[in-house]
């Protein structure tokens, strides 16, 4: 039996990350039963003992750890340290703590509520290749990110996130998301080991008194800020008086805010009760703002403003992008949060409420350096953290950079036959719809609810599974390599072929019924807030940030069948008898016009002839034709640059045009016209709504194309027209 106990543990399919339990060196205490002087000798000697060794990263013998962490170096190691603080965001911390202590070595997994980052740093601050996940808000990222500075690590490990906060401004610009659902824990270790590692502008913070004010003259309030370094926003005024108003009711209360959406409807009835009282009407007349040299308080006193924000990163307020899109003004640059500038803005009460429908504020300046004068108590927030500070002078400057762990998209995880290079050309997925509740009842038992769908479709127990089971929604084709985001715009078109079907059309057609069992379809339309469901983990389904969908091959959800839940679906027992269920094929099949119209069609569009290109439209030809080279009726009006006859498809063609690729280079239309430094066509299909982070065969958007082309003004163009579009594709949060 002994050879069996000694058999060494892989560790399992996360053995990268896991701290070996060989690495855990336990350490022996002093024997209680010696004398005084003999415990002081022993202690000691052992002090001596540990200082010698130098692979042993860390005693905590203040503390009581008895072990140490003796790490062996391998490259293809990235051992994990995870921190969880249970309090963030409706306290889900506590089951989040509770599954990573299952699926990693428990002696990585640390709760911040009953001690603090620092230890465990110290602890492992010599194992190689550490990466270290943040479980909770934007302010337990800066509590790690600030001891990392103290205890000058080098070098310093980087730091992903898993949003338990409110706001998680943090995690969705590092493609995380705005908050945790219920992602299965080996998905997201899988996430922090295959991330991108990025780099953050950390800012200081100096707080000095006023010197224009005598002492008899300075208010009440704090002397200084909460945080002397922000990350991703320092603001005053409105925004912070909210802020400050949501902490002190908490603190009091603390049991009446144990849910995210019960803070947000705090935010909002304090923002409102703020809007009557205008406590920050008069915020203009008591600052003194200099960047870089320039004043900007004549023009904050001109606009009257009643927030100023200091923006590291592009996100703020839960989610909003209050810098925007600079589009046509040139003195400023697209926001990044690895550039070495910050962002000021500033915020009159229409300009705020305009942030989440996808407005932007005042931009005032970027620059590397602020001084700031307050002449008056005024309310100000550091990275979410709030006070009423006196009046002061305060100067922004950059500190460093952190490491950060980006989400990225995982080329390498295609479930399909467990091989990453097998990627189909085409695939034929059924689409099944599910209701919330029938979600939360089976989404823990896959293979019931997957029965449920077999036995559903071959109509056995009919009325029962109508209650208890995914509804076919139809079927569409696609690319092997269709990205969720992609996927979306295809299962919309299939919703509205279920409302009104044509038979005339080449891209949509009946299936002929293989039995005389009526097929039951789902005739209610879509919800807006419908999200996919990942069906390929081991244990249970789980919901995908509409956010993150285009960090998801549609073959890392499901091989043969999507699963997506629509939170609004009502059930109905009654049964229809439609024909049969639509078959939407999202990419034409490749191949030559067939019919005469059709190829005069496609050579009009070719030699730039609109006249004879709408003729032709008039006779019945097929804007959905492809020509020899694979390339749709739009790719060829784009790259030659035909201005006129891309409004008319854009007008008069069905919406799956837009985002085509053709099956050769994986090109969209916006990347044919960006290759070709065609701006007016760039600008006609952008506000069109076509995708500006679809990549091609070679990984590379149309922003990447218009720079390859020698074109660094589209290319910023484009780039800065993003932050618009990655609005519309979020489900915003409201935290004002």
């Amino acid at each position: 039996m002994l050879h069996h106990i000694e058999e060494p543990c892989s560790l399992g399919a996360h053995a990268a990350v896991i701290v070996p339990p060989t690495w855990i060196i336990k350490v022996k205490k002093p024997q209680n039963s010696l004398k005084t002087s003999t415990r002081r000798k022993k202690r000691t000697s052992f002090k001596r003992k540990a200082s010698k060794r130098g692979n042993d990263v860390g005693i905590q013998d203040n503390k009581g750890r008895p072990f140490v962490i003796k790490p062996i170096s391998s490259p293809l190691m990235k051992p994990l340290l995870v921190f969880v603080n249970p309090k963030s965001g409706g306290n889900q911390g506590t089951k989040v703590l509770q599954m990573f202590m299952w699926y990693l070595n428990p002696r990585q997994v640390f709760d911040l509520s009953q001690e603090g980052p620092r230890d465990a740093l110290e602890l492992y601050r010599k194992v190689p290749n550490l990466r270290i996940l943040a479980c909770g808000g934007d302010g337990t990222v800066g509590w790690i990110l600030s001891i990392l500075d103290e205890l000058q690590l080098s070098p310093p490990p980087p730091v992903a996130v898993l949003p338990l906060g409110t706001g998680n401004d943090l995690a969705r610009t590092l493609n995380w998301g705005g908050g945790y659902t219920d992602e299965p824990v080996s998905k997201i270790l899988c996430h922090v080991e295959d991330g991108t590692i990025v780099q953050l502008d950390r800012w200081n913070l100096q707080v000095e008194r006023n010197p224009d004010l005598p002492q008899d003259e300075l208010e009440d309030g704090a002397r200084k800020l909460p945080l002397n370094v922000f990350n991703n926003y320092f603001s005053l005024g409105f925004d912070a008086h909210v802020t400050l108003e949501f902490h002190e009711s908490r603190e009091a209360n603390p049991e009446k805010f144990n849910s995210r959406f019960r803070n947000k409807m705090f935010y909002a009835g304090a923002a409102f009760t703020d809007f009557l009282q205008r406590s920050s009407r008069d915020l203009s007349k008591h600052v003194k703002v200099v960047c870089d040299g320039t004043d900007l308080t004549p023009k904050i006193q001109e606009l009257k403003f009643q927030c100023i924000v200091f923006l590291n990163i592009p996100r703020y307020c839960a989610g909003t992008m209050p810098w925007g899109n600079p589009g046509d003004h040139r003195d400023f640059e697209p926001q990044r949060h690895d550039d070495g500038y910050i962002e000021v803005i500033g915020f009159t009460m229409a300009s705020l409420a305009a942030l989440q429908v996808g407005g932007h504020g005042e931009r005032l300046h970027q620059c590397r350096e602020v001084t700031l004068l307050t002449y008056k108590s005024i309310p100000m927030q550091v990275d979410g953290e709030p006070c009423r500070l006196a009046p002061s002078l305060i100067r922004i400057s950059l500190r460093n950079q952190a490491n950060m762990v980006q989400k990225s998209k995982r080329r390498t995880s295609m479930p399909l036959l467990n091989d990453p290079h097998s990627i189909p050309d085409r695939l034929r997925i059924r689409v099944n719809r599910i209701n919330l509740q029938e979600y939360e009842g089976l989404h823990y038992d896959k293979e019931k609810l997957r029965e449920a769908c077999k036995l559903g479709e071959a109509r056995l127990g009919l009325s029962l599974f109508l209650i208890l089971s995914a509804i076919p929604l139809g079927i569409i084709v696609v690319r092997g390599d269709c990205d969720l985001e992609t996927c979306r715009m295809y299962i919309d078109r299939l919703q509205e072929d279920l409302q009104s079907v044509t038979s005339t059309t080449q891209r949509v057609h009946y299936q002929d019924q293989e039995s005389s069992f009526p097929r039951v379809l789902s005739v209610q339309r879509l919800s807006p807030r419908w999200c996919f469901l990942d069906a390929t983990s081991a244990d249970r389904f789980y919901r995908i940030d509409r956010s993150q969908e285009h960090l998801h091959f549609v073959t890392e959800i499901s091989q043969d069948e999507i699963f997506i839940l629509d939170p609004e679906m009502v059930m109905s027992q009654q049964v229809g008898t439609p024909p049969g269920m639509p078959d939407l094929v999202v990419e034409q099949a490749t191949g030559s016009p067939v019919s005469s119209e059709d190829q005069a069609l496609l050579q009009a569009v070719i030699s730039g002839d609109l006249l004879k290109f709408i003729e032709c439209c008039k006779k019945g030809a097929n804007l959905l034709i492809q020509g020899p080279d694979h390339c749709s009726l739009l790719h060829h009006a784009a790259k030659t640059g035909n201005g006129e006859i891309v409004k008319y498809i854009l007008e008069h063609g069905p919406s799956e045009l837009l985002d085509m690729t053709d099956s050769e280079t994986g090109e969209t239309a916006l990347h044919k016209a960006a290759c070709q430094r065609h701006r007016a066509i760039c600008q006609l299909l952008v506000d069109a709504g076509a995708s500006l982070r679809k990549t091609d065969s070679k990984g590379k958007t149309p922003r990447d194309r218009a720079q390859q082309a020698g074109d660094p003004d589209l290319a910023s163009y484009l780039e800065s027209r993003q932050n618009y579009q990655m609005v519309s594709h979020e489900d915003l949060e409201t935290a004002v």
